[in-house]
């Protein structure tokens, strides 16, 4: 951690990873053809990172049958959950921040390819 900012860092790879696909592909696909695209994109700039894999969550410190299954998870530590919308609701948000909180994770990553003229990034912190 760096002047208060968890992974600032590796925020900034992922970052760099998501413009770098915008660039290259635009707006307006569907949030897969995204997601296929930055696991490319991560594995050229050797981001570490987990595509679609079931997590845990816990309720009141018990596991649950129920299980989420983010997009990507980045370093072990950095949820990233892609969407393809004009724009990102309060909604969107409360889900990622519920999503830490379920998984005991600090950080998520909210990124939007739908928006124009670039993606947008929201830092999620819990």
């Amino acid at each position: 951690m760096e002047r208060g900012i968890f992974y600032q860092e590796e925020s900034y790879r992922i970052q760099g990873a998501v413009f770098e696909v915008y660039r290259e592909m635009g707006c307006g696909f569907l949030e897969a053809v995204y997601q296929e695209c930055l696991a490319q994109e991560f594995s050229k700039r050797k981001i570490p990172f987990l595509e679609q894999e079931p997590l845990r969550l816990f309720y009141k410190g018990e596991p649950l049958r129920q299980t989420y299954t983010p997009d990507f998870i980045c370093f072990d530590a950095i949820i990233v959950e892609l969407k393809a919308l004009s724009s990102i609701s309060q909604s969107h948000k409360a889900q990622v921040l519920n999503y830490l909180k379920a998984t005991k994770m600090r950080l998520g990553l909210l990124v939007n390819f739908g928006e124009y003229p670039k993606a947008t990034i929201a830092r999620i912190v819990l």
